[in-house]
């Protein structure tokens, strides 16, 4: 059986909607694990009242994504889960988006496979996997090269974001948790899926299963709209900043093939410094 496994904090509207898409997916064979950070909104109220059947795990706080999405994790192991799916709670997945994760899972049942993401708003595809390239430190979008036609079942990434992942079981068993010792919000996601590419499993974007998602709602874009000082230190140093320098340079040294790893880094540090203001 799926667990999906999904980290929360004073989101309680997000997490309320997201719940809601859940219940009305097309297959019901999987199980929700929410994992409340130490919500101070009522969220924890609100999924006791109104969704009886969901697994609530409170928490004091202080964990962030990583170390939430593994306790999440060790209890979908613990209750025998098959995969797991990290999921976040400002998405709203499809209603056959669970079934068309079983349909291709049985395909390739030892592969991680992730949602196309599409804009809540337009409808438009906005993501749909990349591929890194670590000789001159691009990352290349898979949607770029596709047309219409072809946006439809499996494209073979490198690399994927913790949202909308299917994990098969034995992939924790040999890659081990998320890092958060290193990463304890962005990054450890990627990590991951590096560190689970980097020892033979395959892993691919799903453009039959969708998820809608709110694209002003991710940090890194806060922190680029409206830019100032403040949000660029944020953007740097800051858990949520999506060029924290010192997260970057472990994630390199980590995964980063070792004849690219020293232009890598330094290419990398550069476009987090000077790329904040210019994109």
């Amino acid at each position: 059986m799926i667990h999906i496994v999904t980290p929360v904090f004073n989101r309680k509207k997000f997490t309320k909607k997201y719940l809601e898409a859940l219940g009305k997916q097309t297959v019901k064979d999987f199980k929700v694990i929410i994992v409340d950070d130490g919500s101070t909104d009522g969220t924890s109220e609100m999924i006791e009242s109104e969704f009886p059947d969901v697994v609530l795990l409170r928490e004091e706080g202080g964990l962030w994504w990583a170390e939430a999405t593994n306790i999440g994790v060790r209890h979908a192991i613990e209750h025998r889960a098959t995969y797991v799916m990290t999921l976040n709670d400002d998405t709203l997945p499809e209603s056959d988006y669970i079934e068309k994760m079983i349909y291709w899972s049985k395909k390739e049942p030892e592969a991680l496979l992730g949602a196309l993401a599409v804009d809540v708003n337009t409808g438009k595809a906005i993501f749909g996997g990349q591929i890194r390239n670590w000789k001159n430190g691009k990352d290349i979008n898979i949607l770029d090269s596709l047309n219409e036609e072809e946006m439809h079942g499996l494209h073979k990434v490198n690399f994927f974001p913790g949202r909308g992942l299917l994990i098969p079981i034995k992939v924790f068993k040999e890659v081990g948790l998320y890092d958060s010792k290193h990463f304890p919000q962005t990054v450890s996601d990627l990590d991951f899926t590096f560190r689970s590419s980097n020892v033979g499993f395959e892993i691919y974007c799903n453009y039959d299963s969708k998820i809608k998602i709110y694209p002003d709602e991710s940090a890194t874009i806060k922190l680029r709209n409206n830019k100032s000082f403040k949000k660029y230190i944020e953007h740097l140093f800051g858990r949520r900043g999506g060029g924290n320098l010192k997260f970057f340079t472990i994630f390199v040294f980590k995964n980063a093939p070792k004849r690219y790893l020293i232009p890598f880094l330094i290419n990398g540090l550069a476009r987090r410094i000077l790329g904040y203001w210019i994109k």
